[in-house]
């Protein structure tokens, strides 16, 4: 069983997810946001995402962390804010000791959705029928459920872990017990 930590940084919410994986199935064990203090300066702002980070990393013991490369936003100074938030979760990673993979936004919409343009209710539907869930997740939540789910299934995990008869051939995941 491998547990994976998906992370959405954002400065004002920052989306979480945590799935399991074990016998070749990924599972659903937490999601989530973090939400700063609007009202709040910059700094308290950062220290409120490591602080609620390092608290989910000490509860859920992920095994890795999955997290969204940074993208050029509408303006500079939404990039810097985005990047201050990615560097805070990125340290809280970090200073755990765990293993770091960053995926572009459109490498994670083609994995979830097949389609490197889609939509946020596409990755939020996907996400929930990929696992299972009895409804739609909340939108941030969401991307870092497919951020985790992502990396799960570009990293090969699903065969690391066991899936009994499972190998790659061609990039893809084949049963050879069949």
């Amino acid at each position: 069983m491998a547990i994976t930590l998906g992370i959405d940084p954002g400065s004002r919410v920052t989306g979480f997810g945590v799935i399991e994986i074990g016998n070749g199935r990924a599972s659903y064990v937490a999601s989530g946001c973090i939400r700063t203090t609007l009202t709040a300066s910059v700094g308290v702002r950062l220290k409120e995402i490591h602080e609620g980070l390092t608290q989910l990393i000490d509860e859920h013991r992920p095994d890795q962390v999955a997290i969204e490369k940074i993208f050029m936003a509408r303006s500079a100074d939404s990039a810097l804010k985005l990047g201050q938030a990615r560097g805070v979760a990125l340290l809280a990673a970090a200073s755990a000791g765990l293993p770091i993979a960053e995926y572009e936004a459109k490498k994670i919409k083609q994995a979830i959705v097949g389609s490197g343009a889609a939509t946020k209710a596409q990755i939020q539907h996907m996400v929930e029928v990929l696992l299972s869930l009895q409804g739609r997740p909340q939108q941030d939540a969401a991307d870092a459920l497919a951020i985790a789910l992502c990396h799960v299934h570009t990293s090969g995990q699903l065969l690391k872990i066991g899936a009994p008869g499972a190998e790659f051939r061609r990039g893809r995941l084949v049963d050879k017990s069949s």
